[in-house]
């Protein structure tokens, strides 16, 4: 059986691709486990990464969890908390990761499919993609953190919307509610998420990474905390030689030219 995740690079950009497509690149064990070790070797020194895309084979981006393992499952209750841990785990390593990670969704982004998406820190949705929470149609509930992080992205009213109709949301809609970044043609999708990758990879890694920890760790801080953290990572920044030569480029009229991982 071929790989459920394909890993590659283009240069400082590592890219993640889920290759199911006959399946609709459902989330199996397997494919939680590629994608976390892959994000652990993009993290690693020397790996030349500053940028992780995530991007899925075929029509659609992901349908949800792979629902032949999770009913080869249901009389294994220890086996079901592996399978949910697997998402969970990875998800978590995601955000916590100091390399920004993007989400590119064609087709349809559903269950499984949204919370890995929601996983993501930025995302570029084709104009025909839909997304939706279709686990209540099923007599499910989210497993891989959909009820916590769509609740804190768009709102209680608007995540109830979804989690009790299961209704799907067009990309225009999505991108109103603030689940999506911005919204392409669907045939310049994948070009138009890599381009934005390889410029924010010549960015400060050390910049990015402390930017994308304000944001995540604000979020679940009080203000006065978030605020304090900013100051501490800011003046640690001050001492760091991506900004000398940040600075030296400004006044050379130049671009940066920042160190490697």
């Amino acid at each position: 059986m071929s790989a459920p995740v394909l890993v590659s690079a283009d240069g400082a950009v590592g890219i993640l691709e889920l290759a199911r497509p006959d399946k609709f690149n459902c989330l199996s064990m397997a494919t939680w486990r590629l994608i976390g070790e892959s994000l652990a070797s993009f993290e690693e020194p020397g790996s030349g990464v500053r940028v992780v895309l995530i991007r899925a084979q075929g029509k659609h981006f992901c349908t949800g969890a792979d629902l032949d393992e999770v009913q080869g499952l249901r009389a294994d209750r220890a086996g079901l908390d592996s399978f949910l841990h697997s998402g969970h785990d990875v998800l978590r390593a995601m955000e916590a990761s100091p390399l920004p990670i993007v989400a590119a969704c064609q087709g349809l982004c559903l269950a499984g499919g949204l919370e890995l998406m929601l996983g993501c820190d930025t995302v570029f949705a084709a104009r025909g993609a839909r997304f939706g929470d279709q686990h209540a149609q099923f007599g499910l509930i989210p497993g891989w953190g959909g009820s916590q992080r769509l609740t804190r992205l768009v709102g209680l009213r608007r995540a109830m919307d979804l989690f009790c109709s299961a209704r799907w949301l067009e990309a225009d809609t999505a991108l109103a509610w603030g689940l999506v970044n911005e919204v392409v043609d669907t045939e310049a999708l994948h070009e138009h998420a890599l381009a934005w990758c390889r410029t924010a990879a010549t960015r400060s890694a050390s910049g990015l990474a402390a930017m994308k920890r304000l944001a995540r760790e604000g979020l679940d801080q009080p203000l006065a905390q978030g605020l304090a953290l900013e100051i501490a990572l800011a003046v640690d920044a001050l001492q760091d030689t991506d900004v000398s030569e940040g600075l030296a480029a400004f006044q050379a009229r130049r671009t940066p030219a920042f160190k490697a991982r």
